[in-house]
């Protein structure tokens, strides 16, 4: 009975053994990543620990400096590390402005190859249950270029769930008197945003866009 008990409390204190505690803090940085899980995040830790290939200091100090040098463009707000990005800094750029929800929803446009305007990336979309209004929204300064830039035309390319058509409406609304609006319509699949959609359903969307 005695031989039994002890097994069982040596079985008991191996159950809590766990990686050091350094690991155990890298796994849970990780696990903040969009879309990295428990698993996910344990197998990269050991990975960037234990294989000859990885080289964590080069990570790390690649994270630092696009920290600290990437900031938002002052005036699309696009990725930027001089103030302005490289759309804003092309002055021959068309007078036409394409709205996007977020700054990564420009490079997919751009590599599209049919757009040749310019962008205004409004930081997200109306959302009342995640307390989004249109105060926490780059709309103001939107409403500003399209008064300073003399814009002939505002495209709206938002995603095409409820909260998207929620924001492309509420622009609409703003906008309408000011200039042309139209909205990217065919090759966009309803409840469907910009990063997943390749250049092909982009140009089709763009050459499909309606009137608002």
């Amino acid at each position: 009975m005695r031989h039994a008990t002890a097994n069982l409390s040596d079985i008991i204190f191996m159950a809590r053994i766990e990686y050091p505690e350094s690991v155990g803090a890298l796994v849970d940085e990780l696990k903040r990543l969009p879309g990295v899980g428990p698993r996910s995040a344990e197998r990269m830790a050991i990975w960037l620990l234990q294989n000859p290939k990885a080289d964590p200091n080069a990570l790390a100090g690649a994270l630092v400096k696009a920290k600290t040098d990437v900031q938002a463009c002052g005036v699309c707000g696009f990725f930027s590390t001089q103030g302005y990005c490289a759309v804003c800094d092309h002055s021959n750029r068309e007078a036409v402005l394409c709205v996007v929800e977020q700054a990564t929803d420009v490079l997919p446009m751009e590599r599209s190859a049919v757009f040749k305007g310019r962008y205004h990336c409004l930081g997200g979309k109306l959302s009342p249950l995640d307390n989004v209004t249109p105060e926490d929204l780059r709309i103001g300064s939107l409403l500003k270029r399209i008064d300073e830039e003399e814009i002939e035309e505002v495209i709206l390319a938002l995603s095409a769930d409820v909260e998207g058509e929620a924001t492309s409406n509420y622009l609409a609304g703003l906008l309408k008197g000011k200039c042309p609006i139209t909205r990217i319509a065919q090759g966009l699949p309803a409840g469907g945003g910009l990063e997943h959609a390749d250049a092909l359903t982009l140009a089709r969307a763009l050459e499909g866009r309606r009137g608002v």
